[in-house]
């Protein structure tokens, strides 16, 4: 991990656990979880959320001005909204996505639940995805929740990742391996 994203997840990891925390007291995990939503959708739709959160060029108080104004629009909970402008007064804006990451997997915890980035030649079909899940589900004795990607350069087959553990069933990875063999014997 580079020195830099390193320590954004460390600033995101404190406020994520004072944010968690305080949702947690207030019994107000689903509202934490909606709002983490909404925000890594926000974040993924546009570009000029993702300059104002991340660009030194803004003043403080434009990006405070900016945060508060969107977390209304978006109504979002307060506590969310808070720790936003908290951040926009510190300048840890930019910290925000890891702060998304750390809060989605505290409140997976909570849960009871795992997340599994799951890569794809194809899309997968629901009975498909509904496979995987129950078979992850077995295999970790915890609820897996599938995150989803296409990636068409596998050719075929999947690639699974849940926390450190990685299966890799993909065409590509195959022939790779094939490739590899092949150049050892010659």
């Amino acid at each position: 991990m580079s020195e830099s994203a390193s320590i954004s997840s460390g600033i995101a990891q404190r406020y994520a656990t004072a944010v968690f925390d305080l949702a947690r007291e207030k019994k107000a995990l689903k509202v934490l979880e909606a709002d983490v939503d909404a925000l890594e959708a926000a974040l993924a739709e546009s570009g000029d959320l993702r300059r104002m959160m991340t660009s030194p060029l803004f003043p403080r108080n434009e990006q405070r001005r900016a945060v508060a104004a969107i977390a209304e629009k978006m109504t979002l909970s307060k506590t969310m909204t808070g720790v936003l402008g908290l951040m926009a007064q510190n300048r840890r804006l930019f910290a925000v996505p890891h702060l998304l990451v750390s809060l989605r997997r505290m409140i997976a915890e909570e849960k009871g639940e795992v997340s599994a980035e799951v890569t794809s030649a194809t899309v997968l079909t629901k009975a498909q995805a509904d496979a995987l899940a129950a078979t992850l589900n077995e295999r970790f004795g915890k609820k897996v929740k599938l995150n989803v990607a296409v990636d068409e350069s596998l050719i075929g087959g999947l690639i699974v990742k849940v926390g450190s553990k990685m299966v890799d069933t993909s065409i590509r990875s195959k022939l790779a391996s094939l490739q590899n063999s092949m150049k050892e014997v010659g």
